[in-house]
């Protein structure tokens, strides 16, 4: 996928997104009137922002993440600092978090700064150009400033839900007792339809999200030396080793959407990732890369992607192995 395509898809996946909400909304503003409407809305606007604002110290105490200082790995320092000089962002503060599953992830608020974080596992399995294909691919996703828009696109199905939900009960409960005849049937029935649609922008949104899955992992590639190569070795090692490690538990698998949106991959997702690549059985990971490239996703794990906050794993690769050059990386970061 070219990069002007790639671009192309997310805008108009976003207006999409925005562009049914307002229609939507609208709406629902003119059959039930406006400040009643506008209290939902605002309520669930602000429990989004508070979420948002303190979401990295969720993080935190979820995933057993701290500070990792320079004193204590000098190396993987020097190297963030380099990507962020590519990625021309500042540099991210840099953070361990202490499990073994092999991951990473970006995140961060107006509270904390941005923050890049690797698990304990990820630099125990990997080797050091895939932990620095990885870093480029999480500071691709600040520079993207992917955190902030998967937080306001992940709100609005949210909001929506919550509109359709306390219509639904209107309905059903009040409706008829305070303005009498079917006003209360029809509450309830378009509430229902608008839990629907909230349903429906679910899947723009997780669209988008692995939009700017490989939108990343497109800037990994221009700011590593080989890096879409380093990458794809770097998500075969993780999501093999990931098997190995087991699920996670359910405290970490649930959490909040946008935040695991970030991660390299999907927590969530580790045994349906592992069972696609379970097939290639190369004596060594290239082998094993080769071969997973060679096949095709079948209609089941087409049908599991659309609900995945990450592209499906082979089509991933295939990606990537579009953007192999044995070249020394550019500064003409994406």
């Amino acid at each position: 996928m070219s990069v002007w395509k790639l671009r192309f898809s997310m805008v108009a996946t976003l207006v999409a997104i925005f562009g049914l909400t307002t229609l939507v909304f609208s709406a629902i503003l003119l059959y039930v009137g406006y400040f009643s409407i506008l209290t939902v809305g605002c309520l669930i606007v602000g429990l989004n922002l508070v979420q948002w604002l303190f979401a990295p110290y969720f993080v935190g105490s979820i995933y057993r993440v701290k500070e990792l200082k320079e004193s204590d790995n000098p190396k993987l320092h020097q190297m963030v600092t380099e990507l962020s000089i590519k990625s021309k962002i500042k540099k991210p503060q840099l953070m361990l978090a202490q499990i073994p599953l092999p991951n990473a992830f970006a995140y961060g608020s107006p509270l904390t700064g941005n923050r890049v974080a690797v698990t304990q596992g990820l630099l125990n399995k990997l080797n050091e150009g895939e932990v620095e294909a990885v870093l480029g691919h999480e500071l691709g996703h600040l520079k993207h400033r992917d955190v902030q828009v998967m937080m306001v696109v992940s709100f609005l199905p949210a909001l929506l839900y919550f509109i359709g939900y306390s219509m639904m009960l209107s309905g059903f409960f009040g409706g008829n007792r305070r303005s009498g005849g079917n006003a209360g049937g029809y509450n309830a029935v378009l509430g229902i339809a608008f839990m629907v649609f909230s349903w429906v922008l679910t899947l723009f949104t997780l669209h988008l999200s692995r939009l700017r899955e490989y939108y990343a992992d497109r800037h990994s590639a221009t700011i590593v030396a080989n890096g879409a190569e380093k990458l794809s070795m770097g998500l075969v090692t993780i999501v093999e080793e990931s098997r190995h490690v087991g699920k996670p538990n359910n405290t970490q698998t649930k959490t909040n959407a946008t935040c695991r949106a970030l991660f390299i991959t999907d927590p969530g997702h580790v045994a349906s990732d592992a069972e696609e690549l379970n097939n290639a059985m190369g004596c060594n990971k290239k082998d094993r890369l080769n071969e997973t490239l060679a096949r095709q996703p079948t209609s089941g794990e087409r049908v599991v992607e659309i609900f995945s906050t990450h592209p499906n794993i082979i089509k991933r690769l295939r990606a990537l192995q579009e953007l192999y050059n044995p070249q020394p990386a550019s500064n003409n970061a994406y």
